[in-house]
C-alpha cells in the first residue's frame, strides 16, 4: 500500500478470531487446529489479493471466485466465505491507516460471493 509494509499475520489472526466467534461450528466440523490453520492461511491470501488488487497487480474478484469454486467443491458454505471477506474489510478498515479502499474491495468481493 503505497510502498508501506503491512503486517498481514496479525490481521489474519484477528479476522480468524472474529470468524470463529461467528461460526464456532467450523471448529467442531473441521477440528480446532485444522480449522484455524486453514482460516488464517486463506485469509492471508485474501488480504494479499485485496492489496494487490488496489495496486493493480491482481484482480481480487477472479481470485475470490476461484477460491469460492474450490471451497464449494469441498462443500464449504459460501456464506461463511462471504462473512470472512466482510470481517476482513472491517479489520482492515480498523487497523490500516487509509485502508478504506482495500476494505471496499473486500466488501465488493463479499457481495460477489453472496450472489453465488
Amino acid at each position: 500500500m503505497a510502498g508501506r509494509r503491512v503486517e498481514l499475520a496479525p490481521l489474519a489472526a484477528e479476522i480468524a478470531d472474529r470468524y470463529f466467534a461467528r461460526h464456532p461450528g467450523d471448529l467442531e466440523r473441521y477440528g480446532a487446529d485444522v480449522a484455524r490453520a486453514w482460516e488464517v492461511h486463506d485469509t492471508l491470501h485474501i488480504l494479499n489479493w485485496a492489496i494487490g488488487d488496489l495496486e493493480g497487480f491482481i484482480v481480487l474478484d477472479e481470485r475470490v471466485s476461484w477460491l469460492a469454486d474450490v471451497l464449494a467443491a469441498r462443500s464449504f458454505p459460501l456464506d461463511h466465505l462471504a462473512d470472512n471477506l466482510a470481517l476482513a474489510a472491517d479489520v482492515v478498515e480498523e487497523h490500516i491507516p487509509d485502508g478504506a479502499p482495500v476494505a471496499e474491495r473486500l466488501r465488493a468481493a463479499a457481495a460477489l460471493v453472496s450472489t453465488r
